[in-house]
């Protein structure tokens, strides 16, 4: 499944790193390109949408 998800609080590459463990962590096949300049997440993922917003939210990165 591939998502596109707005993170508004993604501000740096270390936002972006802590996003992409976040996602992993639940997924350990996902791809992951996440970019602060745009915040948003493109992710290529086997997980439901809710798993993956929550990951990213629990993370400390609520997600639009």
């Amino acid at each position: 499944m591939q998502l596109q998800l707005k993170v508004p609080s993604m501000a740096c590459s270390a936002c972006a790193e802590t996003i992409t463990k976040a996602v992993v962590a639940v997924d350990a096949t996902a791809k992951v390109q996440a970019d602060p300049k745009t915040k948003l997440v493109q992710i290529e993922t086997q997980e439901s949408e809710a798993t993956v917003k929550t990951a990213i939210a629990n993370a400390g990165y609520p997600v639009d």
